[in-house]
């Protein structure tokens, strides 16, 4: 506890010098940050390998990639972000003007969780050096040989009154959710996002909770079904369906069930081949409590496909389940594995209904060439975001902010997203002093007749 607060505390400090606030900086420490990413390019996958036996491509693509795409986004466009916005003045403002600032919010705690662990724990912290704060980063102990990494890394280049790494157990964030920090990044289960929000509210302190829920696909029977099949396998299978927009379950129109089950049949063995068990492209389990957990899941509804498994190994099959209802256990909480149970539809408002009753989701997906269904979903449906025929891509554009509504989180980010959300908007009046509007002050004649004209 001594030695976080120790860091808390010098990292005020150095915040309070100014230093991190130049664009000069900002842009130095970016640069340095892809640099090394680059460099522990070979370390990083080995231990995505080790904690979650992520293949190479998978590692790079949703991992590195990601974040080196990142950056160099965040670096074609800083400069214009820091740029003081101007902002109209109203008539009762006449000769002033008016500006927005955005500034860091000083010094920052970000806690990533074990599903991305090297992207999710990096990808704020891009936001972090970019609006000019300092930062606190706590890697999952679930994920053991990345966190090493990430620890490695990080002191290497940066040092700990400006970035630090903090590693541990659930002990560890307790102790760092009681100092006061300026803002905390969350990204995690829904359980724990409470604990994080409750610890965060007894301090003031401003939050970005990136959580999760379920999420659905939605599958109309005027989708191309080829596509909908490779799209939604691609988004659920994925890190062995461990991802927090992946789908987590689907809804099918009667009509079309069984050719879209067929079609991905087809394409579990086109990716995965016939024994997805030991095909090196096919992620593991995190740990022994999720296998488990996952595993009891099997028990809710008839395995269509898939449903092997290897304890040892913490591995299941990516696995398709029918017969489930929304009493199952598999339907009452974010499922978080290789696990897709199906319901099916021949009304569309069913669905419409179904999911309004229940948690605001993360993600939706939905498949139809028709635009009007498409845009019924979308006016109808809150969720964080999604697609229309396909899976996982919003969250890959710079351009978009990813975040969640209710229950599936709070504030969004990626690119211009992410220095907003490490930036408190400060709004400033440069008021003119060539002259003065005296029916403003209390002793002005006639003032308040003055200000009903102009204000009423």
């Amino acid at each position: 506890m001594e030695v976080i607060e120790e860091i808390v505390r010098t990292q005020r400090e150095y915040y309070y010098n100014g230093e991190t606030k130049s664009y000069a900086f900002r842009k130095q420490k970016l640069e340095t940050l892809r640099k090394v990413i680059k460099e522990y390019e070979p370390e990083v996958l080995k231990a995505l390998k080790e904690d979650l036996h992520k293949s190479e491509w998978e590692a790079y693509t949703t991992e590195i990639g990601f974040l080196l795409e990142e950056i160099k986004f965040t670096l074609k466009h800083l400069k214009e972000w820091m740029s003081p916005e101007r902002a109209k003045s109203p008539v009762t403002h006449l000769g002033s003007k008016s500006y927005v600032h955005r500034e860091p919010y000083g010094v920052t705690l970000i806690i990533a969780p074990w599903n991305y662990p090297f992207q999710l724990q990096i990808a704020p912290l891009v936001g972090a050096i970019a609006a000019g704060n300092c930062a606190v980063l706590k890697p999952s102990e679930l994920t053991p040989s990345v966190s090493a990494v990430i620890a490695k890394m990080i002191r290497e280049v940066f040092p700990v009154n400006y970035i630090a790494v903090v590693e541990g157990g659930v002990d560890t964030s307790t102790e760092l959710l009681k100092q006061s920090f300026d803002h905390i990044f969350f990204t995690g289960s829904v359980p724990v996002g409470k604990v994080v929000m409750e610890a965060a509210a007894k301090q003031l302190i401003p939050v970005t909770l990136e959580l999760g829920g379920k999420s659905p696909a939605i599958v109309n029977k005027d989708a191309n079904l080829n596509l909908a099949a490779k799209r939604i396998m691609w988004g659920k299978f994925t890190n062995a369906g461990q991802t927090c927009i992946a789908p987590d379950y689907l809804y099918v129109h009667s009509d079309v069930k069984k050719a879209l089950l067929e079609q991905m049949a087809q394409v579990l063995v086109e990716f995965y081949g016939e024994d997805p068990l030991s095909d090196e492209k096919y992620g593991h389990i995190v740990s022994d409590r999720h296998f488990h957990r996952l595993k009891q899941f099997l028990n809710d509804g008839d395995v269509l496909i898939g449903g092997q498994h290897k304890e040892r190994e913490r591995v299941i099959a990516p696995t398709i389940m029918d017969n489930v209802s929304w009493e199952d256990p598999v339907m009452q909480e974010e499922i978080f594995g290789p696990i897709l149970p199906v319901l099916e539809f021949t009304d569309i408002h069913t669905v419409i209904d179904d999911v309004r009753r229940r948690p605001k989701p993360l993600a939706l997906y939905f498949f139809s060439e028709s635009e009007k269904m498409q845009d019924l979903i979308t006016s109808s449906i809150s969720f964080g975001g999604g697609c229309m025929n396909d899976t996982l891509m919003h969250i890959v554009s710079p351009y978009l902010p990813f975040g969640g509504v209710g229950s599936s989180g709070t504030g969004s980010y990626h690119g211009q997203a992410s220095f907003e959300a490490f930036s408190h908007q400060k709004s400033i009046v440069k008021q003119t002093t060539k002259f003065d509007f005296a029916f403003r002050y209390p002793s002005a004649k006639n003032g308040l007749k003055m200000i009903k004209r102009i204000m009423g």
